[in-house]
């Protein structure tokens, strides 16, 4: 079948357009990471690489046995399309077999990891000392720390009157620390947590 030249001149401008659009939507993801408290999947690449790997195929989120990542629809503030969780509202479970990174089909999660504990999501840390209730002396509670998976390790109960006036508080080893926010999900305080996780694209260990 034969193309006049219209269309076919039309066709190409309407690629290109498309083209500009698909890379200035590229450029703008990688201009503005997503906030601190989406978090990427176990395994994932620093974020740039991320975006260059992940295919948005979202077989990561099929696999997940909890159902605790997400895929960014449009106008999210992350990348349509890329997986991500919210600690405070469903914390990584750490599954021993990590069943979202063989699920991966492009690299963009690392298939070298297979022990969970080695993964670096992000990194906890008391964000608001002040409303935690161990540190503020209001009640003596540990829930962060029962919660966490490496407990000992990443979290440990520091003994020691805080300057909130409280006689203990939670303390994170970043190096140890997952990512995994479990110890976010499991502050008993209602709204935000006293301790959160800020996600790998923006936490520096």
């Amino acid at each position: 079948m034969r193309i006049s030249r219209r269309k076919a001149l039309s066709s190409a401008l309407a690629l290109g357009a498309t083209t500009a659009l698909l890379a200035g939507r590229v450029r703008g993801e990688r201009s503005s990471p997503p906030p601190a408290d989406r978090i990427r999947p176990p395994g994932a690449l620093a974020e740039a690489g991320f975006l260059d790997a992940c295919v948005r195929c979202g077989l990561c989120v099929r696999a997940c046995p909890y159902d605790v990542l997400r895929l960014a629809d449009l106008g999210e503030r992350v990348p349509a399309g890329t997986p991500y969780f919210v600690a405070r509202e469903q914390a990584c479970r750490m599954c021993e077999d990590i069943p979202c990174v063989p699920a991966c089909p492009s690299g963009a999660l690392v298939p070298s990891l297979v022990d969970v504990r080695e993964a670096r999501m992000g990194v906890a840390d008391l964000s608001d000392a002040k409303r935690c209730l161990s540190y503020s002396g209001a009640a003596y509670c540990h829930a962060c720390f029962q919660a966490c998976p490496v407990k000992g390790e990443a979290i440990h109960m520091q003994q020691g009157r805080t300057a909130g006036g409280g006689l203990i508080r939670p303390v994170v080893d970043p190096d140890r620390c997952t990512g995994c926010g479990l110890c976010e999900q499991a502050c008993v305080l209602d709204g935000e947590a006293a301790i959160t996780v800020r996600a790998n694209h923006v936490a520096q260990r």
